[in-house]
């Protein structure tokens, strides 16, 4: 999960050089909500989720930082859009013209699917040969990101670009399976249900209506 806060932790805890003054409590803070928010939305617990990007977006906004608070706007938008909610990432959109910043404004267009325009060079390094694989060669590369929430964003990516296959689907079930993510495994599962479905592949079937009852079952209790 660490990846995707490129645009967050890394930067707003990038304070003084060593040796130098601690970053103010301001950018410590919003870190590690942005980093909660982003646990909660995975794990399908919406109103905390939100709870703590809002405590995020006011300790940016509290120190007049534009910049900043529409970075966390853009990982908020990546991390749903990860999980296959088409956000259009608006609210960073709108922030990033008042104080524009090129390496967001590369993430920006790549996680909202403008891979014609982005710079690439600008994009974090993991996300780099998905943009410039051609696009039969894709799902190769996507087996290929070892990081957990890379790879399951790239793999959404695909599928809203209607160039994901079963591969596709099977790896970013399996990343968010192993990350315990249930908000984005139920939307893979249901998704791979309904591949094996069109196939008639009734085992398969039944397998994935086992993994799903399981995983709501746990959405179901968490929200009690």
């Amino acid at each position: 999960m660490k990846i995707l806060l490129t645009f967050a932790a890394v930067i707003l805890l990038a304070a003084c050089g060593s040796g130098g003054p601690p970053p103010p409590d301001w950018k410590t803070d919003s870190a590690d909500l942005i980093e909660r928010y982003k646990k909660f939305a995975l794990l399908g617990d919406n109103t905390l989720a939100e709870r703590y990007f809002q405590q995020a977006v006011v300790a940016t906004g509290g120190a007049g930082r534009v910049a900043d608070t529409a970075r966390l706007w853009l990982v908020r938008c990546a991390t749903r859009r990860a999980m296959l909610i088409d956000d259009t990432c608006t609210e960073y959109a709108d922030l990033a013209r008042i104080e524009p910043d090129a390496a967001d404004q590369a993430y920006y267009q790549f996680i909202t699917l403008q891979w014609d325009v982005v710079d690439v060079a600008r994009l974090p390094t993991q996300h780099r040969a998905l943009v410039t694989a051609p696009a039969g060669k894709r799902n190769e590369v996507l087996a290929q990101i070892s990081d957990p929430l890379a790879r399951l964003l790239d793999a959404s990516l695909l599928v809203m670009r209607q160039e994901s296959d079963a591969a596709t689907l099977t790896l970013a079930t399996e990343a968010a399976s192993s990350q315990g993510w249930r908000q984005p495994l139920l939307t893979y599962l249901k998704l791979q249900e309904k591949l094996a479905a069109n196939q008639g592949n009734a085992s398969e079937l039944d397998r994935l209506a086992q993994r799903i009852q399981l995983v709501e079952g746990s959405l179901e209790s968490n929200h009690k």
